[in-house]
């Protein structure tokens, strides 16, 4: 079947099996910050933007995103950037292989709630799996970011 969508800002179309994953999908046109981690579901490490929403790429089939807007960590560098500065500046990047869905979701989160607490924010990352930390570093670049965000410093 052919499906045409948005990735990262540019219109792909592509012939795919009915059963393709939006994970395999998006790796074949050059995405490798989505991984395959747990690959039930559960660890956050594959998640895109759809449509502006977090979506775990590994149980989204690729046809469910026809004529929509995907976008990946590739399409997010300078945020990217921005946000990993305070994962670094924390002590917070461990390994770096969880860092491309954790701020995927942190990005998310940030267009989602206005100003929300660290409960909101573990409610929010839940499917987001680190095995090198407790998250005490990330919780601090978060907070740190969102007040940097907010015009704080």
């Amino acid at each position: 079947m052919l499906i045409k969508l948005w990735l990262n800002g540019e219109v792909v179309r592509d012939h795919i099996d009915p059963d393709t994953l939006l994970l395999d999908f998006v790796r074949k046109h050059g995405c490798a910050s989505v991984k395959r981690g747990c690959e039930t579901a559960n660890c956050g490490l594959c998640t895109v933007l759809l449509e502006g929403k977090p979506v775990l790429s590994c149980s989204t089939l690729a046809a469910r995103a026809e004529g929509m807007h995907v976008v990946t960590l590739e399409g997010l560098q300078d945020e990217a950037r921005e946000f990993g500065e305070f994962l670094a500046d924390q002590g917070a990047d461990q390994c770096g292989f969880c860092n491309p869905g954790f701020i995927m979701n942190i990005l998310a989160m940030m267009e989602e709630l206005d100003d929300p607490d660290d409960e909101e924010v573990k409610e929010y990352l839940a499917g987001n799996l680190c095995r090198c930390s407790g998250f005490v570093g990330q919780m601090r670049s978060i907070q740190a970011y969102m007040k940097y965000k907010k015009g704080g410093a």
